[in-house]
């Protein structure tokens, strides 16, 4: 009789165990990723009820305590252990506190590369309690005078490779903010932060100096792309640097891992997720000023590297290196990062071996987040009704003639069908905030929906349309609005039109960007009309753009029109532009290609495009 219980027990649960994998195949997945999160849940009601928050800087120092000889950067061969950034660092803020009036509270620019000093005094100064404002190492001028200003810093910090970025616009700087270069000899009007450094003690600071009991105190600005023309600084609080350190930890990622960044530190994706994440893990990070594909694979052998961070254009760069012999001989096991192509995603694993690509999706100032914990092919995650009971969030109908959600009779927003694609909203309430940006408050509202789906609830609109099939995967449809995204980087389309109207033969410049065989995102292409018995300088055009925008922002095509189409809302029309690309047998407007070689636009032939739509001419 035990016997035939035990037999109709087995039975049983290998019927329902069927039934689940038919039915309920994710069931296991999901499950284990949400006792992640519900761990990441009590860890934050824990700090609240302790009434003090253990930062990521507290996490970095107690394992500089703990592993003080463990390496934490690896950087060109040289390592950098816990116990020598955390003294690195400690110079960093003795030498403020010596010589300077920072106190806590004030914001500090940092315009610097990929290298360890971006760290030791992006630690260094939040050690004092600080506000660390990333500037993109790739803008100058105009646009670098302006996220300066923007976020209204005492001082800027600047890493010697770039001291000519700043001596650019050094007059233009307000007098307050003084500017410290991380050189011996610096140019007049710049204090050598460097010789500070020799001289500065080592000791620890005290922590009340940085100590914080709230989740919502300001931690870092990060500049985003500006839809109103040039990069804003979004605000980011400890609850969010504390988000993305989890990162890698969610994804499995360990102590033990060695964890490769190639990706610019001044992103999130690098700074909290990557260098973040590996002070949540204790875990060692191999640091690239910049990445290669060339020598990708040589550093992932020299440095045993176990994990790597990536953006979907790195790994197409990866896939079209020549192949060779021992593709698959090294031991990297998971790859966390977004933008991956389906195509790309399976030509890297067919060429590179059974690395889990851990994919996800999330806005560096955006209270929503995805991550493809199953590893499906092509998804940013899977929305599953665990995941809903934490993220509220809404895919809605999205008027294209109009450039806004499409709204009812009744003025309420409603969702797409399954497979249908829709524009991605979060619901924002004080459990998820949006914390929005520095300056002026228009740019933050212009960034929330109001009266969604009844009166009085507000959204975060991401910008995102996406698609979410059957499964509930989501899946990446496109970017809406005024930015695209190009090597990595999001444009911003009114900066590149603000920048090309300064020339005084344009009357009117359009921005978009243009899908291009073999490459990520989108190519920049400008229609513009000309004034008035003016003729098109194509030279002066590329001057202009090379040296007052950042090489991805420059528009690789060039379309001359007699008028401009607008919308509904008299916005420039974009749609249309976009899907007629940059076909020179299908439009009759000229048509001009940027030619780094000529240093000018060059007519765009026949021949040229043919070279590009075959990947024989790089963009």
């Amino acid at each position: 009789m035990l016997l035939s219980w035990l037999t109709g027990f087995g039975t049983g649960l290998l019927f329902l165990h069927l039934v689940q994998k038919l039915l309920f195949p994710y069931f296991w997945d999901d499950l284990w990723f949400l006792l992640k999160v519900v761990r990441y849940g009590i860890q934050m009601e824990i700090y609240k009820l302790r009434g003090e928050v253990f930062t990521v800087l507290d996490k970095f120092q107690s394992h500089a305590r703990r592993q003080p000889q463990k390496a934490f950067l690896i950087y060109e061969g040289d390592v950098y252990t816990y116990e020598d950034v955390d003294k690195r660092s400690n110079r960093v803020a003795h030498a403020f506190l010596d010589h300077s009036s920072l106190k806590r509270g004030d914001v500090v620019a940092l315009l610097m590369s990929n290298e360890p000093d971006f760290i030791h005094v992006w630690f260094g100064l939040a050690k004092l309690g600080c506000v660390v404002a990333f500037l993109n190492s790739n803008i100058r001028f105009n646009s670098l005078l302006h996220c300066i200003c923007t976020c209204e810093p005492t001082a800027v910090v600047v890493g010697r490779d770039l001291l000519g970025s700043i001596e650019e616009i050094l007059p233009s700087l307000p007098k307050h903010i003084s500017v410290w270069g991380m050189k011996d000899s610096v140019p007049q009007g710049i204090v050598s932060l460097k010789e500070k450094l020799s001289l500065a003690s080592d000791e620890p600071v005290p922590t009340s100096h940085h100590v914080t009991s709230s989740l919502k105190s300001t931690c870092l600005y990060i500049f985003t792309s500006g839809t109103t023309g040039l990069p804003k600084a979004a605000v980011i609080s400890q609850l969010q640097v504390l988000k993305g350190s989890f990162g890698l930890w969610a994804f499995g990622c360990t102590a033990d891992d060695i964890i490769y960044i190639t990706l610019p530190l001044y992103h999130s994706s690098g700074a909290l997720l990557g260098i973040g994440g590996c002070v949540e893990l204790g875990a060692t990070c191999v640091l690239k000023k910049k990445f290669s594909a060339s020598q990708f694979w040589n550093d992932c052998k020299k440095y045993n590297v176990t994990v790597f961070q990536y953006i979907g254009e790195l790994c197409r760069y990866l896939c079209k290196q020549p192949q060779r012999e021992g593709d698959k001989d090294h031991q990297v096991r998971l790859a966390v990062g977004n933008g991956m192509s389906s195509d790309v995603w399976r030509q890297f694993l067919d060429r590179f071996g059974n690395i889990k690509m851990c994919e996800f999706y999330g806005a560096t100032e955006g209270n929503i987040c995805f991550m493809n914990h199953t590893g499906k092919i092509g998804s940013v995650g899977r929305a599953n009704f665990f995941y809903k009971l934490f993220f509220a969030f809404e895919l809605v109908t999205y008027d294209f003639q109009k450039d806004e959600p499409m709204r009812n009779d009744e003025g309420w927003c409603h969702h797409v069908r399954t497979g249908e694609p829709g524009l991605l909203i979060s619901r924002v309430h004080t459990k998820n905030p949006f914390f929005g940006y520095a300056g002026c408050y228009k740019h933050t509202k212009s960034k929330l929906l109001f009266d969604v789906f009844k009166k009085g609830d507000v959204y975060f609109n991401t910008g995102d349309l996406m698609v979410q099939d059957h499964e509930n995967f989501l899946y990446f449809w496109d970017r809406i609005g005024d930015t695209f995204r190009w090597k990595g980087e999001n444009v911003a389309t009114t900066e590149v039109a603000d920048v090309i109207g300064r020339l005084d033969f344009i009357q009117e410049a359009n921005v978009y960007g243009v899908p291009v065989p073999g490459y990520e995102g989108k190519a920049g292409m400008t229609s513009i009309i000309l004034k008035p018995n003016k003729s098109l300088d194509l030279e002066k055009m590329y001057d202009q753009v090379v040296t007052s925008l950042p090489a991805y922002a420059c528009p690789r095509f060039l379309r001359i029109q007699d008028k401009m189409e607008t919308t509904e809302t008299f916005k420039l029309q974009k749609m249309r532009l976009v899907e007629e690309g940059f076909h020179p047998l299908k439009i009759t407007d000229p048509l001009y290609f940027m030619d780094n070689l000529k240093s000018s636009y060059v007519p765009l032939t026949k021949e040229i495009y043919n070279q590009i739509m075959l990947e024989e001419l790089k963009l």
